[in-house]
């Protein structure tokens, strides 16, 4: 989208400042359906970032996802542009990607979508069982 959905917008920013981890929501986002639960950046870099850390290869990347964004805005920094403007990015954890009648992984990820990206959404998140 050019002109990001001014609700998603806000529901991001409530997620921003209020902490939270608890809204489920599902996008569709260059044709795949991406389906979670929203963090707050902050949370979600933490987590990226102790997940790396565990990795003998991928450690040593863990610092950039524990460093603070970078203040003023940075393109390739944090989730606003600058001190008052609205969120760029949602943040999902136990996430999945949905193909046919599975969500990829299992246990799901932690995905970063840019909002102006994301051409369709819904509250809540899809589930699988097996029968």
């Amino acid at each position: 989208m050019t002109n990001p959905d001014r609700l998603l917008v806000d529901i991001s920013a409530l997620v921003e400042s209020g902490q939270s981890n608890q809204m489920s929501l599902t996008v569709v986002v260059g044709g795949a359906v991406i389906t979670g639960r929203l963090a707050p950046e902050a949370v979600w870099r933490e987590r990226v970032s102790e997940v790396l850390n565990d990795s003998d290869r991928l450690g040593p990347f863990s610092a950039v996802f524990g460093a603070e964004p970078a203040a003023g805005g940075c393109p390739e920094g944090g989730d606003r542009g600058g001190h008052g403007e609205p969120p760029a990015y949602l943040h999902f954890h136990l996430a999945r990607i949905l193909q046919g009648n599975i969500g990829i992984p299992e246990t799901g990820g932690m995905y970063r979508v840019a909002i102006e990206d994301v051409s369709a959404w819904t509250v809540g998140d899809f589930s699988y069982s097996d029968h």
